[in-house]
């Protein structure tokens, strides 16, 4: 794996590391999102770190990033938008994948940004973050195919919302994973399973 430290333009601050295969050959890049940067989320976390290494391993490109200064959810927003937008003009497709705070930062991203995403998949996703900021309300104007993978022993993030709102619609992917919030010995299982629905939607296209 190559990894490089970028910079996202754009009017905040924001830090990020590009994990690609070693050749050197994706064309593909899925950007990560981090949980919550007031609950030490960062882009070094461990849950990004596996489906990374997940992505990498299958050929795509990952693109982890930090948020700029707490902006409660609005700047974190469009640090992600600014986040697609740079994957987006260096690679030919471009999706998105966000854990916690970052799967509805995910969510909120991927339904308003301009670029077309192949995928975007939302790990324990809490439904609001503000006054709206309505991850569950975001995903009906998501244009590219969402899985929401929820944790069934979650008692942290308020994730029915999002999943009830996933299971309305046929086209949504619903995975449940037997875990805590922080899917704490299941690293692997949310590697293979967001990995296996990105990396499968990818080579469907």
């Amino acid at each position: 794996m190559h990894q490089e430290t970028v910079l996202v333009p754009g009017a905040r601050d924001v830090e990020a590391t590009l994990d690609e295969p070693a050749d050197g050959d994706a064309t593909a890049c899925v950007v990560a999102c981090p949980p919550h940067p007031q609950h030490r989320g960062h882009r070094g976390d461990d849950r990004l770190q596996a489906v990374a290494a997940a992505l990498v391993e299958d050929g795509l490109a990952c693109l982890r990033f930090d948020y700029g200064d707490w902006d409660g959810g609005m700047g974190e927003r469009e640090d992600a938008r600014n986040a697609i937008r740079w994957a987006g003009e260096r690679y030919a497709h471009t999706a998105v994948f966000g854990f916690s705070f970052g799967g509805s930062i995910a969510a909120l991203a991927a339904a308003t940004t301009e670029h077309d995403l192949w995928a975007a998949s939302l790990l324990a996703p809490t439904a609001e973050l503000a006054a709206g900021l309505d991850a569950a309300a975001a995903l009906t104007d998501v244009p590219a195919p969402v899985q929401v993978a929820y944790a069934t022993r979650d008692t942290t993030a308020d994730w029915e919302p999002v999943v009830e709102a996933a299971r309305s619609d046929p086209e949504t992917t619903v995975a449940e994973l037997d875990a805590d919030h922080f899917f704490v010995g299941k690293h692997g299982t949310v590697a293979a399973t967001v990995g296996e629905f990105l990396v499968g939607h990818r080579r469907g296209r």
